[in-house]
């Protein structure tokens, strides 16, 4: 854990923000050396921050001691470069106990997931969060998507929570996104954090800079850094014309095989850092691996993507 503030470390976009896939070895357990490895190799390459054991890092099938074990490795790994932000989630006492796991494991944030399985109102949403929020000392960002979505007036009671300092938006709705960044700014003093937090976030990179978004996690990152980081310096320094080369020729194909199959938002992911050369084994389930076609049609995208950054496999 490092000292500095987390929203102060994050406010500004240097890089993507990395979300490491978790590591198995040939037994099915987590391996926490290479997982460190993966880790490293993404801190090296220029991630803003390390958000570990997310939903990319399957996070639902982790049992707390293989969790606790994992995000200690990456704050190892991070070596206080970047921030270490952990995933904590489920209902609200596992996702406080996750939350504290993180804490004594040396994370400098938690990013807090929907709860788990029920539909409840903003009422019961504020309080999960603000028990997440006060069970440790970690900066928290609350994760919108699926069954924890927002009015811009319970946003505000987020913003005005002590310990909670951002906001990532996974749902993908621009004009609720456009009323919660504006209720936030006339209704609070500011400093608050918003995230893209949609699958392949590039994709709709250039829709929530025009809100104001600059902050997104990029699962590319995790198997491809070159071209991540080319598109987050495009999207950043105003190179539309690289950015909608890189929308055309990679991140909308890529999109596009995505979908071709259930769970591929993580399994493709994973499949795609294998085929760069780190050995972080195949997803658990209830998640099945990508099929043999569709790991090769990626590995031809990444090769394409690198052709049009100038950078040979």
């Amino acid at each position: 854990m490092t000292s500095a503030p987390l929203a102060a470390r994050l406010g500004i976009p240097s890089g993507p923000l990395f979300f490491p896939v978790t590591a198995y070895g040939p037994d099915g357990a987590v391996d926490p050396g290479v997982y460190r490895e993966h880790v490293r190799d993404g801190v090296e390459a220029g991630a803003a921050a390390v958000f570990a054991c997310c939903g990319t890092g399957e996070f639902h099938a982790l049992v707390p001691e293989e969790f606790e074990t994992l995000v200690r490795a990456a704050v190892e790994a991070a070596d206080g470069r970047v921030p270490v932000v952990a995933g904590a989630g489920y209902g609200t006492a596992l996702a406080v106990r996750y939350a504290r796991l993180a804490e004594a494991a040396g994370a400098d944030g938690l990013l807090a997931m929907p709860p788990y399985l029920v539909t409840a109102g903003q009422e019961g949403l504020l309080r999960h969060y603000r028990e997440i929020a006060a069970a440790t000392s970690l900066d928290v960002i609350v994760y919108q998507r699926d069954n924890a979505v927002f009015t811009p007036a319970s946003v505000v009671e987020l913003a005005r929570t002590e310990g909670i300092v951002g906001f990532k938006d996974g749902l993908g709705d621009l004009e609720l996104m456009q009323r919660i960044v504006s209720a936030v700014r006339g209704e609070t003093s500011g400093g608050f954090l918003y995230f893209n937090g949609l699958p392949t976030a590039e994709l709709t990179g250039l829709a929530y800079r025009g809100l104001g978004i600059t902050l997104y996690s990029s699962a590319v990152f995790c198997f491809a850094p070159e071209i991540a980081l080319a598109f987050h310096r495009a999207l950043n320094t105003g190179d539309d014309m690289t950015v909608n080369r890189l929308l055309d020729g990679f991140y909308r194909p890529f999109a596009d095989l995505r979908a071709q199959g259930r769970g591929y938002a993580v399994a493709l992911v994973k499949a795609g850092v294998r085929l760069r050369g780190r050995a972080v084994g195949e997803v658990r389930p209830p998640l099945h691996e990508p099929a043999e076609d569709h790991v090769k049609q990626l590995a031809q995208l990444i090769e394409r993507g690198c052709a049009l950054i100038g950078e040979d496999l």
